[in-house]
């Protein structure tokens, strides 16, 4: 194994992947066979920039190749003490006492010879000497019995020289073996660069290959967080509503439970008056004397007991009318945000939708049954007076809030009157002059007014030099970087302006409209 790997370290062009056959230095210090960089620096002559096939060095005139004597004589050193040569099965025709491993075969004299034998062996020209092999017979013409020293390029097959002078090749145009042979390694050579080039891009895309793998492991690893945060957020949403639920339930059941309270005290009392008058009647039961029976003033329409039956009938239904029961279309309101709360798939990850709490919006606002559109309706809606419901302006928000992430939506809103258009914490006043959005430092706002946009936090009020040219707008909140955006959807899109700031709570979808009858916001999309 050493010695394997000593050969390939040392021994191996890294062209070709053989034994170095006359090798050359270049000016880096790498080493080739004379004839792989040949090619190579043939090929890279039409470019007119030269570069080492091993450290990619450059340089603009063609290397001067430098004979390489040290390793040659270690090549030449080296290989026949290697164990190749007995392993090939071949060994010395005259050494019969004891086989000795072949160093070269004579073609004409059909023996194999050792290197003491082949010393001795004749020079002469016919004499032709070739390495160790046994296959004797396929080095040889097998017509005329004849060592095969030529080639014929037009029937592209080797021949011996009776072929050629006499035989069917007469005539053809040949080369000697060496030299057809030397033809055919360079344009081996330049196929085997042209799969060196092929081989390195195969590497390059695998690498490609693995550096996508790598990175889709950090998608992977960004969707699962999004996935557990949406999972989080929903949640949270979901124990949030069924907080508002119960506490909805209770308040109806406490009312509930008061106003059977006071129907009872109503009806002990009722029951006593009752009893008192039964008792003044059984005494004029049970008096003989006829006149004061008959002339006794508190019992004249005693007797006429039909009218007082309907009365108590009357006053007993009214009582239990007045106990009532637990207003399920109510709670049913409040449970309806549960629909918004997951409304879009977009890319395989579910989002949440945006929806209006009907319980934060202003009386006179009328919400859609879907949840999306604020209208001012001019009359009140006899909504239960709640802490969480807008006082002294027609603003609403939605149920939904955000505390991390980056959101996107929209919200379009009517021609006529004018609108607001932003986000809030749930800490937001909900009466008094710091209820309304923009004006305390809990909101941020977009107002379209009088044809002219404006925007609002902390009761400063900025003008925005741009009309109209939309009624529809995006918010896009990037909570970790602090920034809400505003855009208005125009062709093309028109950024309007961006807030900055360091976001303490969750926020919420804030609308609101002015008191023109009619006049409407709604959100249309959520991403």
């Amino acid at each position: 194994m050493a010695s394997a790997d000593v050969r390939k370290e040392l021994l191996d062009c890294s062209i070709c992947l053989n034994t170095y056959t006359d090798p050359v230095t270049l000016r880096c210090g790498h080493n080739f066979c004379r004839g792989c960089i040949d090619c190579v620096l043939d090929k890279q002559e039409e470019s007119g920039r030269y570069s080492c096939p091993e450290c990619r060095a450059e340089c603009v005139e063609r290397p001067v190749l430098v004979r390489n004597i040290t390793l040659s004589n270690i090549v030449e050193s080296f290989l026949p003490a290697q164990p190749h040569q007995e392993e090939s099965g071949v060994y010395c025709t005259y050494c019969v006492d004891s086989p000795v491993p072949a160093a070269k075969t004579c073609l004409h004299c059909d023996v194999s010879l050792c290197d003491k034998h082949l010393r001795v062996h004749s020079k002469s020209p016919e004499h032709i000497i070739t390495d160790p092999t046994t296959s004797l017979g396929s080095r040889k013409c097998s017509v005329h019995k004849k060592i095969l020293e030529y080639y014929c390029t037009e029937d592209n097959t080797c021949i011996c020289v009776s072929c050629r002078l006499d035989g069917e090749h007469q005539g053809h145009k040949v080369e000697k073996l060496e030299e057809a042979s030397s033809k055919k390694r360079k344009k081996l050579r330049n196929y085997l660069l042209d799969l060196t080039t092929e081989r390195e891009k195969a590497e390059k895309n695998i690498e490609e290959l693995q550096e996508r793998m790598r990175s889709r492991g950090g998608k992977s690893a960004d969707v699962k967080a999004r996935v557990t945060a949406l999972i989080r957020d929903l949640r949270r949403q979901l124990e949030d509503l069924e907080e508002k639920a119960l506490a909805e339930v209770s308040r109806q059941e406490e009312q509930m439970l008061l106003s059977i309270s006071h129907s009872i005290q109503q009806l002990e009392i009722n029951k006593e008056k009752l009893s008192g008058k039964m008792g003044d009647i059984e005494k004029l039961c049970n008096m003989s004397d006829p006149l004061t029976v008959l002339q006794d003033p508190d019992t004249g329409d005693l007797c006429d007991t039909e009218e007082g039956g309907n009365g108590d009938t009357e006053r007993h239904d009214k009582y239990l009318q007045a106990a009532g029961d637990l207003d399920v279309a109510l709670i049913s309101q409040t449970l309806h945000t549960l629909s918004g709360i997951i409304t879009e798939v977009n890319g395989g990850i579910y989002r949440i939708g945006i929806s209006l709490d009907v319980n934060t919006a202003h009386d006179k606002l009328n919400i859609s049954d879907d949840r999306k559109t604020a209208t001012y309706v001019g009359v009140k809606q006899n909504r239960p007076v709640r802490p969480e419901r807008f006082q002294n302006y027609l603003n609403v928000i939605s149920s939904q809030s955000f505390s991390s992430g980056r959101h996107c939506w929209e919200a379009e809103s009517s021609e006529r009157g004018g609108c607001d258009i932003g986000m809030c914490y749930s800490s937001i006043d909900r009466k008094g002059n710091q209820s309304d959005i923009g004006y305390n430092n809990k909101s941020w706002c977009l107002r379209r007014k009088n044809n002219q946009y404006a925007v609002i936090h902390g009761h400063k009020e900025i003008q925005i030099p741009h009309s109209v040219s939309s009624n529809r707008v995006r918010v896009c909140l990037d909570y970790e970087a602090g920034q809400l955006s505003f855009y208005e959807l125009c062709d093309p899109i028109r950024r309007l302006h961006t807030f900055t700031a360091t976001f303490t709570e969750p926020l919420h979808a804030a609308l609101g409209v002015f008191n023109v009858k009619g006049n409407w916001v709604k959100i249309l999309l959520y991403k």
